[in-house]
């Protein structure tokens, strides 16, 4: 007579294994990548994009598979949902590793440094900071950005400058620091590719505004640049990216820096705008006002200083952790 079987269990079959309780099915596999049409329903909808959804954007985005009306969707939904802080912080990763990561000889860790500035008409401290750093030892790896929407750019203000060339390889980079000990350069295919060309969208759909946007383009460079002090310039006026020093806080408050140094911008810095003519007068130097470009530099400069004694923050491995971390905590 057949066994019978116990109440509230199957019956087992032959060649069942019946020493293990549960479910025999196989585990579910993982979910296909949602694609770039579902991610910015998601985003526009004001909902949360995953790690996993964002590596997706960014990696079609540098591929070639995303297209142009597509990214611009996606900023846009950003621009008007925008994004939480592990968001932010998965989105500068992303763009962070769309490229090389910029490695240096460990005697330079302690020196290497950096200053970002948010842009302002007539911008030009970039141009006179990173030479001075270098005369006072230190390695300025910077990469920089042109101008987004009115504002002026590093960039084009250097290639005012006949036969001077922003794309460098890292192994070109490296060769300038250990010769001249600093450079300025821009987004290319080996460095924060992602980054240039969401960057060259958001200045023609109108998204140069946003704040995860902004500080995703900012510190994915920063990150990249394997620094161990920097200096974030957030500017606020007419001629800044933001008007009201309210919205410049804000940003600040999502910035990552050694040191976060606010600056008003009403008009435009310096006695010169335009890119020619900023660049003629860092060159020159003359006298201008205690209120403009000098009274920046020395500021820079000594947190620089101070910050390359003191921080040792040179793997950009510990950056996005830290990163995490400083985003939660208000500025001052």
């Amino acid at each position: 007579m057949a066994t019978p079987a116990i109440s509230g269990s199957p019956a087992p079959t032959p060649g069942t294994d019946i020493s293990s309780r549960g479910p025999q099915s196989p585990s579910d596999p993982s979910p296909e990548p949602k694609q770039l049409p579902e991610l910015i329903r998601v985003k526009r909808d004001g909902g949360r994009l995953s790690e996993g959804d964002i590596k997706s954007f960014v990696r079609a985005v540098v591929d070639g598979s995303a297209q142009g009306a597509q990214i611009g969707a996606m900023l846009m939904a950003i621009r008007l949902r925008g994004m939480d802080l592990e968001e932010t912080v998965a989105l500068t990763q992303a763009l962070a590793n769309s490229g090389q990561q910029l490695e240096w000889p460990e005697a330079w860790h302690q020196q290497l440094v950096d200053k970002h500035s948010t842009g302002g008409v007539g911008d030009k401290v970039s141009l006179a900071l990173a030479p001075a750093l270098a005369a006072c030892g230190c390695k300025v790896p910077m990469i920089s950005g042109r101008g987004l929407g009115h504002t002026g750019g590093t960039l084009d203000k250097l290639e005012s400058i006949p036969g001077y060339t922003v794309i460098q390889s890292p192994e070109q980079m490296q060769g300038l620091l250990e010769k001249v000990g600093c450079c300025i350069v821009g987004q290319s295919k080996k460095l924060v590719p992602a980054d240039g060309i969401l960057y060259a969208a958001r200045d023609v759909t109108a998204t140069v505004d946003s704040l995860p946007l902004i500080t995703a383009s900012i510190l994915s460079k920063k990150v990249v640049e394997s620094l161990s002090a920097l200096v974030i310039d957030v500017k606020f006026g007419g001629a800044a990216v933001f008007p009201r020093q309210t919205e410049a806080r804000e940003l600040a408050r999502t910035l990552v820096s050694s040191c976060a140094h606010e600056a008003v911008w009403p008009l435009h810095r310096g006695a010169l705008g335009g890119s020619g003519l900023s660049a003629g007068e860092v060159s020159s130097c003359g006298p201008i006002s205690p209120s403009e470009l000098s009274s920046l530099l020395p500021v820079c400069l000594s947190v620089h200083i101070h910050s390359a004694a003191l921080c040792h923050m040179a793997s950009a491995r510990t950056w996005l952790p830290l990163c995490q971390f400083l985003l939660r905590c208000p500025t001052q």
